[in-house]
């Protein structure tokens, strides 16, 4: 790394970069020198200057009735890091104190979006996302049992859901040809489970303000909607059909 990359890395800007580079080895120098040393144009060379000035790493004095600029020693570098770090911190401070008023303007308009997820793997990180931020949070799934997709399915909730869902509570309903099925088996002996016989939506979840939406054709593919409305829709349809349904 050379030494305007070094210095660009520092937090100065190319221009910066090269005017105090000409001043290390001008020495005390007028705007002409640092001219022809540079590609700096003379429309800019004075801000740049000002600039560096102003970051106390190039210093001015006045002789002969001309200006001459000097960098200051390159171990007083040290002084320039050391206040953009405390500009940093000062930042930081604050940032800390304004995220919760921040928050709260945001909350005012509720949030709506929705994201695609490909494959298995891609279903794994819509869980990742349904659940975020969820402990102690209520998870509602409504699920139809299918021979063609059944052992894709299972094998997937045996092997991955267990290890995301963590500390929410799940409920699920499902139709009642997904009794035999191992995970039916497993989440019933944690989590309420309800069969039911009749037609009913398929596969579709929520979780706080999160809705989840599976299609179980080859690829899998995933919607997860995040729309408080969308959610307080399916939540109360879960519970229509819940209040139906029973644990046979």
């Amino acid at each position: 790394m050379n030494i305007l990359e070094t210095l660009e890395q520092l937090g100065m800007t190319k221009g910066e970069a090269t005017v105090y580079a000409a001043l290390l080895e001008l020495g005390p120098s007028s705007v002409g020198p640092i001219l022809k040393r540079t590609t700096i144009s003379h429309s800019n060379i004075y801000e740049i200057l000002k600039r560096l000035q102003a970051k106390g790493i190039v210093t001015v004095i006045q002789k002969s009735n001309v200006k001459q600029f000097q960098a200051v020693s390159p171990g007083n570098l040290t002084n320039f890091l050391a206040k953009k770090q405390k500009k940093l911190d000062e930042q930081h401070t604050l940032l800390q104190q304004a995220i919760p008023h921040i928050e709260a303007i945001q909350h005012t308009h509720p949030k709506q979006e929705a994201q695609l997820f490909i494959g298995t793997r891609g279903l794994r990180a819509a869980y990742e996302e349904l659940f975020r931020d969820a402990d102690g949070e209520e998870n509602l799934w409504i699920y139809v049992h299918d021979d063609s997709y059944a052992e894709m399915s299972d094998k997937f909730y045996m092997e991955q859901w267990f290890d995301v869902v963590k500390n929410v509570k799940s409920k699920g309903i499902a139709d009642r040809s997904y009794k035999g099925s191992a995970y039916a088996k497993k989440f019933g002996k944690t989590y309420p489970l309800r069969y039911v016989d009749f037609p009913i939506f398929s596969h579709g979840e929520v979780c706080q303000d999160k809705f989840l939406m599976v299609s179980w054709e080859e690829p899998v593919i995933t919607v997860l909607v995040h729309a408080k409305h969308v959610s307080e829709h399916f939540r109360k349809y879960f519970y229509d059909v819940w209040e139906r349904a029973t644990k046979k």
